[in-house]
């Protein structure tokens, strides 16, 4: 049994696998100030509340974006469960070719979310991931990573709107209930999520120009189950999709 940890600047996702089946799934928030043994306590109550032992484990994994809180987390890791910690980084095994200019730079998870998403969907494949960012990620019809987009991501454009306006209130991201609003937070809710609707569905259109092909389209990250939905573009959620790349990637370095 494998724990799979994703850190990301707001959420750090944890969960365990054994071989290819994934056993649970929790969020927690990533906390830049916190010790070793808070993250292990963390750690330790995802697997108990799921009726697991940390004596269970036999390794882990990380992939993260934030490397002020990778260390910490590995400690912990180390720390609680007493196992080896890979961590996604330059020079582990992928099986993708990354044509890009700087490989170095590119994000560990978007690396992860193309490992998983070339394992299980047809390819071209665009790879939609919807968290502190929004990131595009493009794969060609060779399996080959060719290159992406980074947009500001819906909860960060909600909050600088929020910030610089005298009057206008944080609002929850849900479903709207019509295009139209008929009240200042409907109408905020609805320009948010539809503005990111259409942005996709353009940026889809264009990417398919480009390579000159339809592709698939998959969809990840904490708002992407609401946001997706609006669009008109056929897009396949996958809440898993990282876990399920950190799972192939843990067997490819094994």
């Amino acid at each position: 049994m494998v724990l799979a940890i994703d850190i990301g600047n707001t959420n750090i996702v944890v969960g365990c696998f054994d071989e290819e089946k994934i056993l649970f799934v929790e969020r927690v928030s990533t906390n830049h100030t916190a010790t070793d043994l808070e993250y292990a306590s963390t750690f330790r109550m995802a697997l108990h509340i799921h009726g697991y032992e940390s004596s269970m484990l036999t390794g882990a994994i990380i992939s993260s974006v934030v490397p002020g809180v990778t260390g910490t987390v590995k400690r912990a890791i180390e720390k609680y469960a007493g196992v080896k910690v890979m961590v996604v980084s330059p020079g582990i095994k992928t099986g993708i070719k990354l044509l890009v200019d700087n490989p170095a730079q590119l994000g560990s998870d978007l690396v992860v979310d193309a490992v998983a998403g070339i394992h299980h969907y047809p390819v071209p494949l665009i790879i939609i991931d919807m968290g502190t960012a929004t990131t595009l990620s493009v794969i060609d019809k060779n399996k080959n990573y060719v290159g992406g987009m980074i947009m500001t991501g819906v909860a960060i454009s909600a909050d600088a709107l929020t910030s610089r306006t005298a009057q206008l209130p944080k609002i929850a991201f849900e479903t709207p209930r019509n295009l139209i609003g008929k009240n200042t937070v409907d109408c905020m809710r609805n320009g948010m999520m539809y503005s990111n609707a259409c942005a996709l569905d353009g940026l889809i259109e264009r990417v398919e120009e480009e390579l000159g092909e339809p592709c698939t389209v998959v969809a990840t990250g904490g708002i992407a189950n609401v946001i997706t939905p609006l669009c008109k573009r056929k897009i396949i959620m996958d809440d898993a999709l990282l876990l399920k790349g950190l799972m192939i990637i843990y067997q490819k370095n094994l």
